[in-house]
Protein backbone atom coordinates (compact mmCIF):
# COMPACT_ATOMS: atom_id res chain seq x y z
CA UNK A 1 0.00 0.00 0.00
CA UNK A 2 3.06 2.29 -0.06
CA UNK A 3 4.40 4.46 -2.85
CA UNK A 4 8.07 4.18 -3.69
CA UNK A 5 8.80 7.54 -2.07
CA UNK A 6 6.90 6.73 1.12
CA UNK A 7 8.54 3.31 1.39
CA UNK A 8 11.98 4.86 0.90
CA UNK A 9 11.37 7.44 3.64
CA UNK A 10 10.04 4.84 6.08
CA UNK A 11 12.95 2.50 5.42
CA UNK A 12 15.52 5.29 5.70
CA UNK A 13 14.18 5.97 9.21
CA UNK A 14 14.17 2.27 10.10
CA UNK A 15 17.59 1.45 8.68
CA UNK A 16 19.64 4.66 9.04
CA UNK A 17 22.96 2.83 8.63
CA UNK A 18 22.11 1.33 5.24
CA UNK A 19 23.92 2.60 2.17
CA UNK A 20 21.83 4.11 -0.62
CA UNK A 21 22.19 0.85 -2.58
CA UNK A 22 21.02 -1.24 0.39
CA UNK A 23 18.09 1.08 0.94
CA UNK A 24 17.05 0.88 -2.72
CA UNK A 25 17.22 -2.92 -2.57
CA UNK A 26 14.85 -2.91 0.43
CA UNK A 27 12.47 -0.59 -1.45
CA UNK A 28 12.60 -2.80 -4.55
CA UNK A 29 11.80 -5.92 -2.51
CA UNK A 30 8.77 -4.19 -1.00
CA UNK A 31 7.56 -3.00 -4.40
CA UNK A 32 8.03 -6.46 -5.94
CA UNK A 33 5.83 -7.88 -3.18
CA UNK A 34 3.23 -5.25 -3.96
CA UNK A 35 3.31 -6.19 -7.64
CA UNK A 36 1.48 -9.39 -6.72
CA UNK A 37 -1.56 -7.22 -6.16
CA UNK A 38 -1.50 -6.08 -9.80
CA UNK A 39 -1.85 -9.58 -11.23
CA UNK A 40 -5.12 -10.74 -12.73
CA UNK A 41 -5.48 -13.40 -10.03
CA UNK A 42 -4.49 -11.05 -7.21
CA UNK A 43 -5.38 -12.12 -3.70
CA UNK A 44 -7.97 -10.15 -1.77
CA UNK A 45 -6.53 -7.84 0.84
CA UNK A 46 -8.17 -6.21 3.85
CA UNK A 47 -6.11 -3.43 5.40
CA UNK A 48 -6.73 -1.43 8.54
CA UNK A 49 -4.35 1.51 8.94
CA UNK A 50 -4.03 3.51 12.11
CA UNK A 51 -4.50 7.24 11.69
CA UNK A 52 -0.93 7.77 12.92
CA UNK A 53 0.40 6.22 9.71
CA UNK A 54 -1.31 8.99 7.74
CA UNK A 55 -0.66 11.87 10.09
CA UNK A 56 3.01 11.22 10.90
CA UNK A 57 4.96 13.30 8.39
CA UNK A 58 7.00 10.80 6.38
CA UNK A 59 9.26 12.23 3.69
CA UNK A 60 7.57 15.64 3.66
CA UNK A 61 4.19 16.98 2.51
CA UNK A 62 4.71 16.00 -1.14
CA UNK A 63 5.42 12.38 -0.21
CA UNK A 64 2.35 12.32 2.03
CA UNK A 65 0.12 13.75 -0.72
CA UNK A 66 1.42 11.07 -3.09
CA UNK A 67 0.78 8.36 -0.50
CA UNK A 68 -2.77 9.56 0.11
CA UNK A 69 -3.40 9.81 -3.64
CA UNK A 70 -2.21 6.20 -3.94
CA UNK A 71 -4.65 5.12 -1.23
CA UNK A 72 -7.48 7.03 -2.90
CA UNK A 73 -6.73 5.34 -6.22
CA UNK A 74 -6.72 1.97 -4.44
CA UNK A 75 -10.23 2.42 -3.05
CA UNK A 76 -11.76 1.48 -6.39
CA UNK A 77 -10.10 -1.92 -6.48
CA UNK A 78 -12.61 -4.76 -6.03
CA UNK A 79 -10.00 -6.96 -4.31
CA UNK A 80 -9.19 -4.38 -1.60
CA UNK A 81 -10.97 -3.35 1.56
CA UNK A 82 -9.32 -0.40 3.28
CA UNK A 83 -10.18 1.10 6.63
CA UNK A 84 -8.54 3.80 8.75
CA UNK A 85 -8.77 3.59 12.52
CA UNK A 86 -8.78 7.16 13.88
CA UNK A 87 -7.26 8.30 17.15
CA UNK A 88 -10.79 8.96 18.40
CA UNK A 89 -11.45 5.20 18.42
CA UNK A 90 -9.36 4.97 21.58
CA UNK A 91 -7.79 1.72 22.75
CA UNK A 92 -8.24 -1.27 20.49
CA UNK A 93 -7.16 -4.91 20.22
CA UNK A 94 -4.32 -4.14 17.79
CA UNK A 95 -2.67 -1.46 19.90
CA UNK A 96 0.07 -3.91 20.92
CA UNK A 97 1.52 -4.06 17.42
CA UNK A 98 0.71 -4.69 13.81
CA UNK A 99 0.16 -8.09 12.28
CA UNK A 100 -0.71 -9.67 8.96
CA UNK A 101 -3.30 -12.41 8.78
CA UNK A 102 -3.02 -14.82 5.85
CA UNK A 103 -5.96 -16.92 4.72
CA UNK A 104 -5.40 -19.27 1.80
CA UNK A 105 -7.91 -20.55 -0.75
CA UNK A 106 -6.50 -24.07 -0.62
CA UNK A 107 -8.33 -25.83 2.23
CA UNK A 108 -5.25 -27.88 3.11
CA UNK A 109 -3.33 -24.71 3.99
CA UNK A 110 -4.08 -23.36 7.43
CA UNK A 111 -4.37 -19.67 8.21
CA UNK A 112 -1.24 -18.05 9.65
CA UNK A 113 -0.31 -14.73 11.25
CA UNK A 114 2.88 -12.78 10.65
CA UNK A 115 4.18 -10.28 13.19
CA UNK A 116 7.40 -8.32 13.24
CA UNK A 117 9.28 -6.04 15.57
CA UNK A 118 12.63 -4.31 15.82
CA UNK A 119 14.58 -7.49 16.44
CA UNK A 120 12.76 -10.12 14.49
CA UNK A 121 9.60 -11.59 13.07
CA UNK A 122 7.37 -14.57 13.79
CA UNK A 123 4.85 -16.70 11.96
CA UNK A 124 2.08 -17.93 14.23
CA UNK A 125 0.22 -21.06 13.21
CA UNK A 126 -1.28 -22.34 16.46
CA UNK A 127 -5.06 -22.32 16.23
CA UNK A 128 -5.53 -20.17 19.36
CA UNK A 129 -3.04 -17.54 18.20
CA UNK A 130 -4.53 -17.39 14.72
CA UNK A 131 -8.10 -17.17 16.02
CA UNK A 132 -7.18 -14.40 18.47
CA UNK A 133 -5.63 -12.33 15.69
CA UNK A 134 -8.57 -12.88 13.33
CA UNK A 135 -11.04 -11.80 15.99
CA UNK A 136 -8.91 -8.72 16.76
CA UNK A 137 -8.76 -7.83 13.06
CA UNK A 138 -12.53 -8.10 12.71
CA UNK A 139 -13.15 -5.93 15.79
CA UNK A 140 -10.64 -3.31 14.65
CA UNK A 141 -12.12 -3.25 11.15
CA UNK A 142 -15.68 -2.80 12.41
CA UNK A 143 -14.55 -0.06 14.80
CA UNK A 144 -12.69 1.75 11.99
CA UNK A 145 -15.68 1.58 9.67
CA UNK A 146 -18.02 2.93 12.35
CA UNK A 147 -15.62 5.81 13.05
CA UNK A 148 -14.90 6.68 9.38
CA UNK A 149 -17.70 5.34 7.17
CA UNK A 150 -16.78 7.65 4.23
CA UNK A 151 -13.10 6.98 3.63
CA UNK A 152 -13.01 8.94 0.35
CA UNK A 153 -14.02 12.16 2.11
CA UNK A 154 -11.67 11.50 5.03
CA UNK A 155 -8.65 10.95 2.74
CA UNK A 156 -9.48 14.00 0.58
CA UNK A 157 -9.68 16.17 3.70
CA UNK A 158 -6.43 14.76 5.04
CA UNK A 159 -4.72 15.39 1.70
CA UNK A 160 -5.74 19.07 1.88
CA UNK A 161 -3.96 19.33 5.23
CA UNK A 162 -0.70 18.44 3.46
CA UNK A 163 -1.21 21.23 0.91
CA UNK A 164 -0.89 23.98 3.51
Amino acid sequence: MQTREYARAVMRAGFPGDSDDELEERVEVRLRRQAIMEKEEAPSIWVVLEEASLRRLVGGPEVMRGQIDHLLDSLDRPDLTLRVLPFSAGPHPGAGGHFTYFRFEAPELQDIVYTEGLTGAAYLDQHGDVTTHLEAHMRISRLAHRQIPDLHSYLHQLRKEYEA
